[in-house]
């Protein structure tokens, strides 16, 4: 496992470290991925979402059901045509989640060192000393000494509202525990979390197989963001699912590692899955405190190896209700960039936040710091005595193009397209100025009419660090023969002035194809 040692200049002045930073179009080459929710649903906020650096949209189905989504989701369609921002949209599933059910909503007080009992019998009423939950098979699960966490909507880690149970007691169904902390529950429903305990229930549950079949299908979803996956075979059975499911086959699967189980499986998940989404509120809870950070450093190199988007969630939980982070939690997304992360996704604090437009401006900015100081020479050398000898035609071509871009310093790389990959795979080199991916529409025939392709593989490098898509006409030429205004390039290039990115002089490294080839060459822009 590498570690990344910081690039920073010598003699270091600290003065300078607090001189602001120079605008940029681009806010971070990290991506911000916010989950929409009550506090993020309306037109005019999901807007500024957009306008502050969200590029992925996650609609969390373990609350709310499909006509709420819905209607977020026609707000998010508005928004994106009104600031000609590019969003993608990720489906997260419920999974094998277990449940505590409060019917009444009225808060429930624990006292440490009192006695519950975890029924799965919904038909009686939750309190202090019976609490409801939705799995039947719990008590055939754990045994004595075995820790239960739970807590509302996502967990907080907070002593107040969260409680921490340990099993006295296993009788027939029920499960008897001991209270670890003082706590209140305020709410209809709770997550409960036996660690580091296999729960006996399949990963894509019926109703996850509802949502997709209908939601996902009618909104033609980008990614699926598979919750609680533990072996590779999840993953599978995902694909296959989805596979069945028309213009779905085309959808990512990010596998979510949450528990111990998928830890142990990571190696064989990351090659089933597109991506993966460390989730660290469970994690955190199923692995030992000072093991958390070597998993995300070996989780994450893993993923920048196999050239796989790597996801990392739970960093600024405190701005839920607070318009500042904490300098831990400021330090911890920096760090995420620098251990290698494609995204920050932020749950509660977009979800429930009050403050969810500050939230992704405050990560942004943070990302974007945090990438000044990426030392990607050493990641560079690194990642091609990682990939080995002798490489595959398409590695070679996106590692040259990045090391061109570099020592010829290039304001920005193009690469033309039509899957996705080869884009994916110069963004794995963590090339220092942005990838325009201009994704070039294929035509195709479902033999009763035509359509375009291209638009899920633009919007599925949204997750992708560095990459920054552009559909390009399908009537415009790949490879101009001639100085034509039609010329791909010359609209990547026109879009790349207009956004800021490109300049008069500037050098441009472009790969693409010609006839059967690929070739990477370096251009330099006139007035």
């Amino acid at each position: 496992m590498h570690s990344n040692h910081l690039l920073l200049e010598e003699p270091i002045r600290m003065a300078s470290i607090l001189e602001p930073s120079k605008p940029s179009f681009f806010p971070a080459m990290t991506k911000i991925v916010g989950t929409l929710g009550p506090r993020s649903e309306s037109v005019e906020i999901i807007s500024s979402l957009l306008k502050a650096g969200m590029s992925v949209a996650r609609f969390d189905f373990s609350w709310g059901d499909a006509e709420v989504h819905q209607k977020t989701l026609d707000n998010l369609k508005v928004a994106v045509r009104s600031t000609k921002k590019l969003c993608a949209v990720m489906l997260d599933t419920v999974g094998p989640e277990l449940q505590v059910v409060n019917k009444t909503g009225k808060a429930i007080s624990l006292k440490e060192d009192g006695i519950v009992t975890l029924t799965p019998d919904l038909e009686k009423d939750a309190s202090s000393e019976l609490l409801l939950i939705n799995f039947k098979g719990l008590s055939k699960a754990v045994k004595k000494g075995d820790t239960i966490f739970m807590g509302k909507y996502l967990f907080t880690g907070s002593e107040t509202t969260s409680v921490w149970l340990e099993v006295s007691e296993v009788s027939g169904d029920e499960v008897v525990c001991v209270v670890k902390n003082t706590a209140t529950l305020d709410g209809t429903l709770f997550t409960l979390h036996a660690s580091q305990v296999h729960i006996d229930l399949p990963t894509l549950s019926e109703n996850d197989k509802e949502a997709i079949s209908t939601w996902g299908v009618k909104n033609k979803i980008d990614f699926l963001s598979l919750s609680y996956t533990r072996h590779a075979e999840d993953v599978r059975q995902a694909r296959a699912f989805l596979s069945k499911l028309g213009e779905l086959s085309q959808t990512h699967i990010f596998a979510k590692i949450e528990n111990i189980e998928g830890l142990t499986h990571f190696d064989e998940i990351l090659q089933e899955a597109d991506g993966i989404i460390l989730s660290r509120g469970n994690l955190g809870i199923d692995a030992p405190p000072e093991k958390v950070f070597l998993f995300q450093k070996a989780a994450l190199y893993k993923c920048n190896m196999a050239g796989k988007p790597a996801v990392v969630t739970r960093v600024v939980d405190s701005m839920t209700n607070n318009l500042r982070p904490t300098r831990a939690e400021a330090t911890d997304v920096a760090n995420a960039v620098l251990d290698g992360s494609d995204a920050i996704l932020l749950g509660a604090e977009t979800f429930r936040g009050l403050y969810p437009v500050e939230t992704i401006s405050t990560v942004g900015r943070i990302c974007c710091e945090a990438e000044k100081v990426f030392n990607q020479d050493l990641y560079f050398k690194k990642t091609v005595k990682y990939v080995g000898e002798p490489m595959t035609h398409l590695e070679s071509i996106a590692s040259s193009a990045v090391r061109a871009a570099i020592k010829v310093k290039a304001s920005v790389i193009v690469c033309f397209t039509s899957s996705g990959r080869a884009a994916r795979l110069i963004a794995k080199y963590r090339p220092t100025m942005p990838v325009l991916s201009v994704v070039i529409p294929r035509l195709k025939t479902n033999q009763l009419r035509w359509s375009f392709s291209g638009s899920f593989e633009a919007r599925q490098s949204l997750i992708v660090r560095g990459l920054f898509p552009m559909l390009a006409d399908p009537r415009h030429p790949a490879e101009s023969t001639n100085t034509t205004n039609e010329s791909v390039l010359k609209v990547a290039l026109d879009h790349g002035k207009a956004s800021g990115i490109i300049k008069s002089h500037d050098r441009v490294v472009v790969c693409q194809k010609v006839g059967d080839s690929s070739v990477v060459k370096i251009i330099e822009l006139e007035d």
